[in-house]
């Protein structure tokens, strides 16, 4: 079957030295194309890698292959984009289909004659070019909420076969309807040395503004003096979408010359993490704004950003006048600009940033060791963007390693020596990471004679906690010894309170079964389409284990008329 294509062809910012092709794929959908989530968008850790198209909040709608090509890649997982197809294309690209419910029924099929032969629901397949080719507008999916907690929508994506990098969609011509400009809600002014200044405070500033008659924004003049730079809280939103979303581009000027101008039209995934110095990190931790600076920070590596003049910083000479100018922009060209007027002054500095100083000095560019009372930080090089001092201390064995508020780049180790402990003690415990909250969440945790060990993205509090108890199972739509035969699936519900469920293992009359778990309700689901039974009576077993090992087994009755 074919999906009727109805894609429609944009007209707008695609001819700005476009290259690429605008007339090749197809709409992934046979309904208007409405948005929930556009690329580039800001996300935690991460740049929003494709388009969230809605799904009328619902699941079940046919998902079709933009143009002909062949399954590369299938993965299914609990997490991230679920249930995944990948298709490769003749001319050079990829794309990609995500958070779906099922297959069409060949891929269906072919996923869980892996999925059977490997007795297990996660899988990543990788298919020869011949195993499963696909024809333009062929429906391969149906659209789902698959992946965690996620609302019905299809996540899409294109991206270059060859370098993986992922690339706007609507640069390949799909037009959103979008009127709307985009609205700037906040204005911050940075200090970027020591000697520099914003109406007399050497650090992160709120600034005030007014909406003009023509939409447009005027902040209210500031005086200011040497390096500083300036950043904004804006968000974008499309025709028939309440949602607010990200931008396309986002330019600083200086008395009418454009300097620096960020665009989000391609990125490689290995640039995601940078994201934390493009956007004010201690801001979006502590207050939860996302400020998108207009300047590039030293270790800030992303290649989304225009040929930028000085980075985008602006030096400040005294008694000279400036105007600086922001536009946010859309796609489809809609803008909202703020205009800064400044005077150059350099008055005396009332307000000062102050740095603490610790007996922990972490020098970023080499590997950094610590260690309190058992309790050991590791960080490899490169871990911080910058050298800083390490708020490291531990407390009622409770380790605080610093504050969230700070971003790292990669992962470092904490251990804990645990040779004071039991066998059967060490058996039962792990390292959890404490929350601003309180809450505790399992860390991965490796375990050797002596010490726990895991390797973590966070910053802020840890400590060793037990876990003696199994995993609680429950049948949720049948009961011991109940007939089942007009049944589609089996469902029972799995979860545990502390480590956190590691595996579970279902079986029908001592054979593995295909159970699908779905993370937001905690529902482990059986299809009996996949195995015809020839008795009418059947023994189901379920086996879940939790990270430190401890196991519980469901054990029930069902019968189904032959």
């Amino acid at each position: 079957m074919l999906c009727s294509n109805i894609f429609i062809f944009g007209q707008a910012s695609i001819t700005m030295q476009n290259t690429y092709p605008t007339n090749y794929f197809g709409s992934p959908l046979e309904i208007p194309l409405i948005l929930s989530g556009t690329f580039g968008e800001l996300r935690p850790n991460h740049f929003h890698a494709g388009l969230d198209i809605k799904t009328q909040q619902r699941e079940g709608l046919k998902v079709c292959a933009s143009a002909e090509g062949y399954v590369s890649r299938i993965k299914i997982s609990h997490w991230g984009y679920g249930k995944v197809i990948y298709i490769t294309h003749p001319n050079g690209y990829t794309t990609v289909y995500g958070h779906l419910q099922k297959f069409s029924n060949r891929i269906e099929a072919y996923v869980k004659k892996q999925q059977y032969k490997n007795e297990t629901f996660e899988i990543q397949l990788f298919p020869a070019a011949s195993e499963l080719p696909v024809t333009d507008g062929e429906i391969i999916a149906l659209s789902g909420s698959t992946g965690g907690f996620v609302g019905p929508h299809l996540h899409f994506e294109i991206r270059d076969t060859s370098s993986e990098k992922t690339i706007n969609p609507l640069l390949f011509g799909i037009q959103i309807n979008d009127s709307k400009r985009p609205t700037i809600t906040g204005l911050v002014g940075y200090s970027l040395d020591t000697d520099s200044q914003i109406n007399q405070v050497n650090i992160p500033l709120q600034l005030s503004f007014k909406r003009l008659n023509n939409g447009d924004l005027l902040a209210d003049k500031i005086n200011a003096f040497g390096k500083i730079g300036f950043g904004v809280n804006a968000y974008d939103q499309l025709d028939n979408a309440a949602n607010q979303n990200g931008l396309y581009s986002l330019e600083l000027s200086v008395n009418g010359e454009k300097i620096h101008e960020f665009r989000a039209s391609v990125f490689p995934f290995t640039e995601d993490k940078y994201i934390n110095l493009l956007i004010d990190y201690e801001r979006f931790e502590k207050m939860g704004q996302r400020i998108q600076k207009c300047f590039i920070e030293p270790s800030n590596k992303l290649s989304m950003y225009s040929p930028s003049v000085n980075n985008g910083y602006l030096t400040i000479e005294d008694k000279k006048s400036y105007n600086i100018e922001i536009i946010a922009k859309d796609f489809m060209g809609n803008s909202q600009k703020i205009s800064i007027p400044i005077i150059g002054k350099n008055d005396a500095v009332l307000v000062r940033k102050t740095e603490i100083e610790t007996p922990y000095k972490i020098n970023s560019a080499q590997f950094n060791q610590f260690s309190i009372d058992g309790i050991t930080a590791a960080f490899p090089k490169n871990t911080f963007y910058a050298d800083l001092w390490l708020d490291f201390e531990v407390k009622d064995s409770v380790a605080k390693v610093h504050y969230p508020n700070v971003p790292i780049h990669n992962n470092y180790t904490i251990t804990f020596d645990v040779s004071k402990y039991s066998e059967s003690e060490k058996k039962q415990m792990y390292i959890a990471s404490i929350s601003k909250k309180g809450n505790k969440s399992y860390e991965s945790t490796v375990k050797t004679p002596t010490t726990f060990y895991a390797s973590t993205k966070k910053l802020g509090k840890f400590t060793l906690l037990s876990d003696k108890d199994a995993p609680t199972i429950l049948p949720h739509n049948f009961k011991n010894n109940q007939w089942l035969t007009n049944y589609e699936t089996l469902k029972v519900r799995i979860f545990d309170y502390k480590s956190g469920i590691n595996s579970y293992r279902g079986e029908i009359d001592g054979q593995w079964i295909l159970m699908e778990f779905d993370p937001a309700t905690s529902i482990l689901t059986y299809d009996f389409n996949d195995k015809i039974f020839t008795d009418a009576k059947h023994e189901l077993k379920v086996v879940v284990t939790d990270n430190v090992g401890n196991s519980n087994t469901l054990t029930a009755t069902f019968y189904r008329k032959i």
